[in-house]
């Protein structure tokens, strides 16, 4: 088994349209997964980083929610369009793509500053 060096968890949980949260699949989560692994694995990091679909990661006012760890940065409102920066910026460079981070004290069910 490989032992990966990152794993990318990307939120591609459903709710009912009338839930006022909204969700990740509503978003385009799907589309975003499917990013990622194609990108990842054309990018050659098949065995290095393994792209995950996840179930919800309750951060769900912030649209496609994706955290990579070991890092534990939490990006949100994640679009296809993102996913090249992610990879090439954070994966491949370990720069945060600031943008796109949801603020330690956003994260539904953190305390500030945790």
């Amino acid at each position: 088994m490989a032992k990966f060096q990152r794993h990318v968890f990307i939120c591609t949980n459903e709710r009912t349209a009338d839930d006022p949260r909204g969700c990740c699949r509503a978003r385009g989560a799907v589309d975003v997964a499917a990013a990622f692994k194609k990108k990842l694995y054309d990018a050659g990091y098949r065995r290095i980083v393994r792209p995950n679909k996840a179930g919800c990661l309750d951060q769900c006012a912030h649209g496609v929610t994706v955290v990579i760890y070991p890092d534990a940065v939490w990006y949100g409102g994640v679009t296809v369009e993102d996913v090249d920066e992610i990879i090439e910026r954070h994966i491949g460079r370990g720069e945060v793509v600031e943008r796109l981070v949801i603020p330690a004290g956003e994260l539904t069910g953190l305390e500030p500053g945790a």
